[in-house]
């Protein structure tokens, strides 16, 4: 068990939001139980986190800067300590994220991290590894703050069809995230275009891959493996990524026929489906 007294803010990221925590809570001259109650959260809750035994959420952190009067530091913290608990090969990649001005991705099989819901994330997460899946989880989901930025990327994910029928998580977690995507159509800083199975043969089949285009800087090819990641800013391997990607976006369905394409298949694959009384069937 790690004691407060022997917290070193100097050892990570979590350490150091623990520490801070902890410092402002007792400047305000609050117990842990005072401040839980305050941001209605236990108080074993905030002595894990101030003990670095327990992630903080962007939610908690908000909530506590309003009560300490922090003006807003533990919500700049948590994006740092949430990124810190991505596994070591991708933390190189959530910092291409924050830093892009650019991000184009082509997925053949499932919606890309930026772009997943809560309780697809969870499932993708799950999959043959349940342990610590809740941390996990926040910690994929954080990712997203990138797009609460003042001048956030643009993105743009082209998606194969395949994936709107790679049932993952279940009917109801596939109807929601679906759902989450057609959410989005109005955003023009997110763009989704489906790749269609008509579309046959394409630029994409060697599989999926990201660019980031940086402002003045090279951009980077991101492509992944099983348990590592493969970031290069070889300057051919980011042309011939970028002429794919062209390719990609002119043989995948314009924006709005995306839309009416994810829209028909949450409907007629997910949607709820009735008994012939016309009772809902579970």
């Amino acid at each position: 068990m790690t004691h407060i007294s022997a917290l070193d803010p100097g050892a990570s990221p979590l350490d150091y939001y623990g520490f801070e925590l902890r410092r402002h809570r007792e400047a305000a001259g609050l117990t842990q139980k005072q401040l839980g109650d305050i941001v209605n959260y236990t108080g074993s809750l905030v002595g894990q986190i101030e003990t670095a035994r327990k992630l903080p959420t962007p939610e908690f952190s908000e909530r506590v800067d309003a009560a300490l009067g922090t003006g807003g530091l533990l919500s700049r913290l948590v994006g740092l300590v949430l990124r810190s608990q991505l596994p070591a090969w991708f933390q190189q990649v959530a910092e291409l994220e924050v830093r892009a001005a650019e991000i184009c991705t082509f997925q053949t099989h499932m919606v890309h991290g930026l772009l997943q819901t809560p309780a697809y994330a969870r499932a993708v997460l799950g999959t043959l590894d349940e342990s610590d899946l809740d941390d996990r989880t926040a910690v994929r989901l954080a990712r997203q703050q990138i797009f609460d930025k003042a001048e956030p990327p643009v993105f743009w994910m082209v998606l194969s069809e395949a994936a709107l029928y790679q049932e993952i998580g279940g009917r109801e977690t596939m109807r929601g995230q679906l759902a989450h995507l057609l959410a989005l159509e109005s955003n023009p800083r997110i763009n989704v275009q489906v790749l269609p199975f008509s579309a046959g043969a394409h630029a994409g089949l060697q599989g999926s891959f990201t660019l980031f285009q940086f402002a003045g800087d090279p951009a980077i090819v991101y492509t992944e493996g099983y348990g590592s990641g493969h970031p290069t800013v070889n300057p051919e391997t980011a042309r011939d990524c970028s002429l794919r990607y062209d390719h990609l976006q002119a043989a995948a369905l314009p924006l709005r026929d995306s839309a009416g394409l994810i829209r028909r298949t949450m409907e007629e694959r997910y949607g709820e489906q009735r008994a012939r009384d016309g009772a809902p069937v579970a």
